[in-house]
């Protein structure tokens, strides 16, 4: 059994940076991948960016350049780096787990994914 637990977001004025962070308990990095969605109100959810368990990414373009992702897979550590917030990235920001042996390239698929944290929430004012 996974266990997902993301921390780090808060509030913050546009232009600004903040890293979360998603303890991942229990994930295999074993063709697998990690990514982080976001959910912002009355907006789909929306992928942000996704690693696989050899390190390649994929950051979806709405944040390519700003955010970068990573894993310290020796803390079991998922990671979001996220420099020039905007208003627009105020959301609840989601870590999930994949499907081991599964991850051939990173993907913002959400089905791919079959566990979830419970969400930290980021404000960009």
């Amino acid at each position: 059994h996974v266990q997902l637990v993301e921390s780090g977001g808060g509030l913050v004025q546009a232009g600004g940076s903040l890293r979360l962070s998603c303890s991942a308990t229990g994930h295999s990095y074993s063709s697998n991948c990690l990514a982080w969605f976001r959910q912002a109100p009355g907006k789909e959810r929306e992928g942000v960016a996704s690693i696989r368990s050899d390190g390649m990414t994929f950051h979806a373009d709405s944040v390519q350049g700003r955010f970068t992702i990573s894993q310290d897979t020796a803390k079991n550590t998922l990671y979001l780096q996220m420099n020039g917030l905007r208003p627009g990235d105020t959301a609840m920001y989601y870590c999930a787990s994949g499907r081991s042996g599964h991850c051939r390239f990173p993907t913002l698929d959400p089905d791919f994914y079959i566990y979830w944290g419970q969400g930290t929430q980021v404000t960009v004012s």
